[in-house]
């Protein structure tokens, strides 16, 4: 154990942390550029876990707006699965990107890449510019990297055309003992959960509350019926509750009796077995989209009384069709992700005769990062963790949520060596409840 690693899980005091030197090299889930050609001409299951790999990494230099973040926890997001894939580019086309805008941001150009867009820590360092954070701050970490000297960042942080989802579009991501961290993407952690409970949240929990609450998304509103595709997947998890939270009906459509079950455990108002429909997992053209909503739609109005004010969808290809024709008329589709694929196809004349709208969302500003936090220190929203997996098992975690065989968000213990820590108030804890806190845990299922 290096010493900064033993200070850390001493609970060692800021002043301590300032004078522990830091490793020259970690631990890390990442990626080599030499792999990127491996999956050429593969047409059937392309296995992350040939070319994610768990070793160590050199520690970069921090600049100066930048902090270094002692991750405790992190999370698998989908965005992992797509860079292990090399798909649809491989994202060390955009590290090379980043890299030639020169300065610090060249230390990103590697021949490997640290992935993870989710992660809950300790400052351990700061950089010359950053003032409002200081060493051993306990933190959960935005994904979204922007450019503050950038003028479309001032408007919303996610129009700035500089803006990257750090640890798929930057390096240095959170699947990692450390991440290197723009004080810009820094949120207070959430005294009461734990950290793999607070690393779950930031990148679904803050891309949901864009999605249905923020003025940039479809502004739900109480009494709303809100249709969620993958309503136990990392994002519909967080979705169904916000609805519920905000007075509106959640409706949510899943895939199998096991997440229908564990939909329950969130109070989903309405559960619907898309088997139940004869809805796969491909785009079912335009003659059967039609067929299939109408049935759909015919059992959302018996539960509900009406059709969908908003649909909630990040599946893409497989539903996107579904969700134009089931929205109500002047309704909302907000949209992001894809994870069936993101060429969509749709009837237009139910969107244009309708007079429905599309929204497309990607992430959360960090004022909206600020707020939905809120809502999980106030106990108004709940984590999602359904898996914990340690740092030498990361590979088995992104291919559970590349087989679509998880429910909620994966979590990954990095720097902590066992789940539970990282509390520090446990009255409002003890106040919520430790079964309302953790809703979606199950036993492990095989990864396959």
């Amino acid at each position: 154990m290096d010493p900064m690693t033993e200070a850390l899980l001493g609970d060692a005091p800021a002043e301590v942390l300032e004078r522990t030197p830091v490793p020259d090299e970690y631990t890390a889930l990442h990626l080599r550029a030499e792999d990127v050609g491996m999956f050429s001409g593969v047409t059937g299951d392309k296995d992350v876990r040939a070319s994610l790999r768990v070793g160590p990494v050199p520690m970069p230099d921090l600049a100066p707006d930048e902090v270094l973040v002692a991750v405790m926890a992190s999370a698998v997001n989908y965005n992992t699965v797509w860079s292990a894939m090399f798909e649809p580019v491989p994202t060390f086309e955009f590290l090379k990107r980043l890299g030639r805008t020169g300065g610090h941001a060249a230390r990103h150009d590697r021949p490997y890449q640290v992935v993870g867009s989710d992660a809950a820590g300790v400052i351990v360092r700061v950089g010359d510019g950053v003032r409002r954070w200081r060493v051993g701050d306990r933190v959960v970490v935005s994904p979204v990297h922007v450019d503050d000297q950038e003028s479309g960042t001032h408007d919303d942080g996610m129009l700035g055309a500089e803006m990257r989802a750090w640890g798929f579009e930057t390096n240095f991501g959170g699947l990692a003992r450390y991440g290197v961290v723009r004080a810009s993407q820094l949120i207070p952690k959430p005294a009461h959960l734990t950290w793999e409970e607070a690393a779950c949240i930031p990148l679904c929990g803050g891309t949901a509350y864009r999605m249905l609450v923020s003025q940039n998304g479809a502004r739900m509103k109480q009494g709303d019926t809100v249709l969620i595709w993958g309503a136990t997947g990392g994002l519909g998890a967080f979705a169904v509750q916000m609805v519920r939270n905000g007075g509106g009906i959640a409706v949510g459509v899943v895939g199998s009796s096991r997440k229908a079950e564990r939909l329950r455990a969130l109070g989903c108002d309405v559960i619907l077995d898309r088997n139940d429909f004869g809805i796969g997992g491909d785009d079912p053209g335009p003659e059967e989209t039609i067929r299939l909503g109408k049935g759909l739609g015919r059992a959302i109005r018996a539960e509900t009384g009406g059709d969908p004010d908003i649909v909630f969808d990040y599946v893409g290809r497989a539903t996107f069709g579904l969700s134009v024709f089931l929205a109500a008329r002047g309704g909302t589709v907000v949209t992001c992700g894809s994870s069936t694929g993101y060429q969509h196809r749709y009837d237009n004349r139910y969107l244009w005769m309708n007079l429905k709208r599309v929204i497309g969302s990607h992430g959360a500003n960090l004022r909206e990062q600020w707020e939905c936090m809120r809502l999980f220190e106030r106990g108004r929203l709940m984590p999602t963790l359904s898996r914990i997996y340690p740092l030498d098992e990361a590979a088995e975690a992104v291919r559970l949520v590349q087989r679509n065989a998880h429910i909620g968000k994966v979590g990954v213990l990095c720097m902590a060596p066992e789940s539970g820590l990282g509390v520090t108030d446990e009255r409002l804890r003890d106040r919520i409840g430790p079964d309302r806190l953790n809703p979606l845990l199950e036993t492990p299922v095989p990864v396959g």
